[in-house]
C-alpha cells in the first residue's frame, strides 16, 4: 500500500474510533499529507505527517498523491467552476496547500474546471508573522470540538494554524503544546504574542489587556479582557493558569 497521500476534498473529520457515533478528534484540509495505517470497515486508520496526529477517517477516494506548490492566505477562498467562473457555495480553508495547473486572468486552477482567486493564495515558502491578523481571521467563527477551519475551530487549532502556515511543527493538542517552549507560572504584566495555558485550553494574548481564544462557553472566537479571562475560567472551570509561554 502506498504510504503518502494528499487529501483533495476541503476538509474531513478525524475521529476518536472507527464508528459513526464517535467523537471528532481533528480534522484533515485540503492538501495536507498523511499515511494510511489500516482499514476498519468503512474508515481508515491514518496518521497526519504534519503533526504525527492519528486517528480515523471514513473512506474516500480523493487522496491522490500531488505535490501543493502554492497554499490558501485568507479564512477561505471560494472555488469557482469552469471557463465562465460559475460561483459556488464551496470553499477551501485557510492553510489549505494547493497545486497550480493553469492560470487565466484573475483565477488560478487548482483541479481540472476548478478555480481559485489567485490574490487568495500565495507560495508555500511564504511567511506571515502578523500572528494577530491571522487569529482575527477567525472572529466570531463558531467554536467546533477537532475544528480547524472557518466553519468551526477549537483552541488549539487556532494557534497550531498560526505555525502551520509560517511551515513550522507544532502540536495538535495543549496536553503537548504547552511543552513546546519553556515558560513562566504567573505574570503580572501581559504582552502581545503570550500564549495562556490551562489544562486544555489555550488563548493567545493579542496587546497587553486582550486575548483572542475558540472559548467554549462564548461557543465562538472571542476577544475578551486578559485578566478578566483568567478569573472567569478559575471561577466557572475551577483551573489556574497552567503555564505562560511566548508565541
Amino acid at each position: 500500500m502506498q504510504n503518502k497521500y494528499v487529501l483533495r476534498t476541503p476538509s474531513i473529520n478525524i475521529f476518536e474510533k472507527p464508528r459513526k457515533n464517535s467523537n471528532i478528534s481533528s480534522q484533515i484540509i485540503y492538501g495536507e499529507s498523511f499515511k494510511i495505517l489500516g482499514l476498519n470497515k468503512e474508515y481508515f486508520k491514518i496518521k497526519c505527517l504534519y503533526d504525527g496526529y492519528t486517528g480515523f477517517i471514513k473512506k474516500i477516494k480523493k487522496f491522490n498523491y500531488f505535490k501543493p506548490t502554492h497554499k490558501i492566505n485568507v479564512l477561505k477562498s471560494r472555488i469557482y467552476l469552469g471557463r465562465k467562473k460559475k460561483r459556488t457555495n464551496k470553499f477551501l480553508p485557510l492553510a489549505s496547500k494547493i497545486e497550480i495547473l493553469d492560470r487565466e486572468k484573475s483565477f488560478i486552477m487548482f483541479e481540472k474546471d476548478k478555480w481559485l482567486r489567485s490574490k487568495e493564495i500565495c507560495i508555500l515558502s511564504k511567511k506571515n508573522k502578523n500572528y494577530s491578523k491571522i487569529f482575527k481571521y477567525f472572529l466570531n467563527c463558531k467554536y467546533k470540538w477537532g475544528g480547524k477551519t472557518f466553519d468551526g475551530i477549537d483552541c488549539s487549532a487556532l494557534l497550531q494554524i498560526f505555525f502551520n502556515l509560517n511551515n513550522e511543527y507544532f502540536p495538535r493538542d495543549t496536553v503537548n503544546q504547552v511543552e513546546v517552549k519553556k515558560g513562566v507560572l504567573l505574570k503580572k504584566k501581559f504582552q502581545k504574542g503570550d500564549i495562556i495555558f490551562w489544562k486544555g485550553h489555550v488563548a493567545m494574548c493579542i496587546n497587553s489587556k486582550n486575548l483572542i481564544h475558540a472559548y467554549g462557553p462564548r461557543k465562538k472566537v472571542v476577544i475578551m479582557p486578559i485578566k478578566k479571562t483568567i478569573s472567569l475560567i478559575k471561577k466557572t472551570a475551577k483551573l489556574d493558569v497552567k503555564k505562560i509561554i511566548r508565541i
